[in-house]
């Protein structure tokens, strides 16, 4: 595949991540060869055994790419993969936009080491930008490469570890260029309903959901801090008021977020540090980012008879659509209204 570079910010950009990938390349070893060495831990072939077990129960029963993508291992030194940089103007809940040949435009920028990472925040920093970094165990190479399971992702149960592939060979299944909230919504709807069949075809009980309630419920309040930032921004107050109010904004998403949790939280502050923490716009950036479309594609597996090639068939020609199109259709859906499913044009 070829890349046109455009200026040296471009150029260094492209050399770290050919680099960073082409070490992950060159550091990968077969899981069967690290679970049969004697050196390794046997906590860590246990992990990697299930993990092969769910990436046979991907493409056999969830109908994912049967590829050498997650049959291999990289143990990585660090606790992340890549991190991720995300800006907003210093008024806008929008992205700064990062565009890219293959995966077309999205929210962040992602290098390989955290150095990189700093330096180029301080530089959207200083013309004035928010910004924020965010560490990343895994990502898809959306079928260019093999993907390795990495010891970044150990850090997750095997719950967490086994749905996230799920999710990443769901991107290389279907991506849409341009339409990161369509493709991550899509993805975590197979990662969440592929995880309840893999617990279910192992005789496991269903998840207690309540780690999830608790998520979902502090993204909505998030949402509602970037709603309101939003309609700030788009007043014609001067740049003083804008600031102030911004921050008036923030302190009392704080006031909300503390009422939320002694109410129906009172003995769990895992989100307190989040809280505590500076709040800017580019923090806001993620949320909502891999679920705002989920419950539209649970509407859409069921119109196919939970059965995955229909599925896979339907969001096929979803992604065909123009995406105004395209989201009129999972709006209509969200709000449960008679929207017909796109016409399937085929099962694969």
């Amino acid at each position: 595949m070829g890349l046109v570079l455009c200026g040296c910010s471009s150029l260094r950009y492209y050399t770290q991540a050919a680099h960073g990938q082409g070490e992950l390349l060159l550091q990968r070893r077969a899981v069967v060869a690290v679970v049969s060495d004697p050196a390794t831990a046997p906590k860590l072939a246990a992990r990697l055994q299930l993990a092969q077990q769910a990436r046979r129960f991907a493409s056999q029963r969830l109908g994912l790419p049967d590829n050498r993508s997650y049959t291999s291992y990289v143990e990585l030194h660090r606790p992340y993969v890549v991190w991720n940089v995300f800006a907003t103007p210093r008024f806008s809940v929008d992205a700064v936009p990062q565009c890219f040949p293959i995966t077309g435009c999205v929210a962040y920028r992602g290098w390989f080491r955290k150095a990189d990472a700093k330096a180029d925040a301080a530089k959207l920093q200083a013309r004035g930008d928010d910004v924020w970094i965010g560490g990343v165990p895994a990502y898809s190479t959306l079928g260019w490469f093999a993907d390795p399971i990495l010891s970044s992702m150990l850090s997750w149960d095997d719950d967490e570890l086994d749905s996230t592939i799920f999710h990443e060979l769901a991107h290389q299944l279907i991506y849409v260029k341009d339409d990161t909230a369509f493709n991550e919504s899509f993805a975590t709807f197979v990662q969440t309903e592929g995880l309840r069949e893999w617990r279910q075809s192992r005789g496991l009980p269903p998840q207690d959901d309540r780690d999830q309630a608790m998520d979902d419920g502090f993204t909505r309040l998030v949402l509602g801090l970037r709603d309101r930032l939003k309609a700030l921004y788009a007043s014609d107050v001067n740049e003083a008021a804008m600031a102030s109010g911004k921050q008036r904004e923030i302190e009392a998403f704080r006031i909300r977020y503390a009422q939320w949790r002694d109410r129906d939280w009172p003995h769990n502050h895992s989100y307190d540090a989040w809280v505590a923490q500076p709040i800017n716009n580019a923090q806001l950036l993620p949320f909502g980012l891999y679920d705002q479309w989920t419950p539209a594609f649970g509407v859409l597996f069921k119109r196919a008879g939970r059965d995955w090639p229909a599925f896979y068939a339907s969001v096929r020609a979803l992604a065909k659509l123009p995406k105004a199109q395209r989201e009129r259709q999972l709006q209509e859906w969200l709000a449960g209204g008679p929207a017909n499913a796109p016409v399937a044009e085929g099962s694969h």
